[in-house]
């Protein structure tokens, strides 16, 4: 199972660089630059063919790629050789007009939002079901007694609604992660229903240095109704049957999903489930001693399903939710600078990787094609940072040539490019560094 996840994780990625790769290219064609080469993957070339003047490859190690564009290190050559100026050969990348160059380096970002795009319209269009919950919940410190939360500060208690939060509709608890998460230390009114009563309630989610995210205090309400089975489970073993209603654990009343935890949490040999099945009452025993909490049984959740959109409002739809998700990965950015712990919060290329491949081998095909489209988003945002080597970078450096009407000094480019590999370099360090944590941990 592991080695399908990584192949799908590759996979995966390496759609999501062809694309980008692919808008560098094409754009890089159409200014008349010539393309020395094409390649998925780096290192040594394992495949590579030539078509007219371009050699297509597919490297050793199958994540990134590159597009290599005849004179992209003219720069460098000149600084070694301690010219003042470069004369580029015609059709080189520096022979063409900073304009051209601009186009280049902005088309890969470009092509990587617009395949979002597509690929959102099309779940969209074709419509997908969400198994979620309400947003009914749960006080975290219920949970984990001994702990305070920003939700127990704020004066939230088990058993609410959350119907709004500044001003956004709340009907489901994904809803209430999504608000919440995007929004550490920013003060945020919230309406919840309790027991019938509507109560304005304000509060300040606390930044989780962990994941970057913000965080209140509080966890999903699950009804105690049994969803599915496992073959040959505990549960299985006992008699209970999908659709069942748990009323009771070892004497204790059920109201939720939590409460059966918390009967778990006390280590019982036996478990003694009381049970409603279609309105008698029933019985079950399950040797819980050597399963703690995975006794073979699941709780229901709420199957939503989308409806079928035409093309134009697919379209438009795709095209809200990636600029929306564009637009929260720039907010993201400033939580870098918040004291997060980078080497747990930035995913390097094997997390990535790892994690697209299990969201499509547990997840299915709408999960992997929605993965793919954040990687995709999240890559065209990283792109256009004004960062040295990058393309946002090169964009930088030749808008300035375009105003000043000359190219930088080579040792000028020379230091601004030194400068960006040592921050690339960093990046790089510590998402290694968190990915291996992040399997040592996990």
């Amino acid at each position: 199972m592991l080695l399908i996840k990584i192949l799908l994780g590759l996979a995966g990625l390496g759609i999501v660089v062809f694309i980008h790769e692919l808008g560098h290219f094409l754009a890089a064609r159409l200014v008349k630059i010539d393309v020395e080469a094409f390649s998925i993957g780096w290192g040594k070339p394992v495949l590579k063919k030539k078509i007219g003047t371009v050699e297509y490859r597919l490297g050793m190690f199958p994540v990134g790629g590159y597009c290599k564009m005849r004179g992209e290190t003219d720069y460098n050559k000149a600084w070694e050789e301690r010219n003042k100026g470069i004369m580029p050969e015609k059709g080189s990348y520096l022979a063409s007009n900073p304009a051209a160059r601009i186009l280049v380096c902005f088309a890969g970002p470009f092509f990587n939002l617009i395949f979002a795009v597509l690929l959102l319209s099309f779940l969209w269009g074709f419509g997908f079901e969400i198994k979620t919950l309400g947003n009914k919940i749960i006080l975290a410190s219920e949970i984990t007694p001994g702990e305070v939360y920003p939700a127990d500060a704020a004066g939230f208690k088990t058993g609410d609604r959350i119907i709004e939060i500044a001003g956004q509709k709340i009907s489901y608890y994904h809803e209430i992660q999504e608000n919440i998460a995007v929004n550490p230390n920013k003060n945020l009114p919230v309406t919840v229903e309790r027991d019938g009563k509507i109560i304005q309630l304000e509060v300040t989610p606390a930044l989780e240095k962990s994941s970057g995210a913000g965080r209140i205090g509080v966890s999903f309400w699950a009804d105690p109704v049994i969803e599915s089975i496992k073959d040959e489970s505990p549960a299985a073993i006992a008699g209970l049957l999908p659709g069942d209603i748990v009323i009771a654990a070892n004497g204790q009343p059920l109201h939720n999903s939590f409460d059966l935890r918390k009967a778990l949490d006390q280590k019982p040999d036996i478990l003694v489930l009381e049970y409603e099945r279609n309105g008698i009452q029933g019985q079950a025993q399950i040797n819980a001693k050597d399963y703690e909490e995975e006794i073979g049984f699941s709780w229901a959740l709420i199957n939503y399903q989308t409806p079928h959109l035409s093309f134009p409002a697919a379209l438009a739809k795709g095209t809200k939710e990636s600029f929306k998700t564009l637009a929260l990965s720039i907010k993201s950015l400033k939580l870098l600078f918040m004291g997060i712990d980078l080497t747990q919060a930035v995913s390097g290329p094997i997390r990535i990787t790892y994690m697209m491949g299990d969201m499509a081998a547990k997840g299915g095909l709408r999960s992997f094609v929605e993965f793919i489209a954040l990687i995709s988003i999240a890559l065209c945002m990283m792109n256009l940072l004004p960062l040295p080597i990058i393309d946002g970078g090169m964009i930088l450096l030749f808008l300035v040539e375009l105003i000043r009407r000359k190219p930088a000094h080579p040792k000028a480019i020379s230091i601004f490019q030194t400068c960006g590999m040592a921050i690339i370099f960093c990046l790089m360090f510590f998402a290694l560094f968190g990915d291996i944590m992040f399997f040592v941990r996990g």
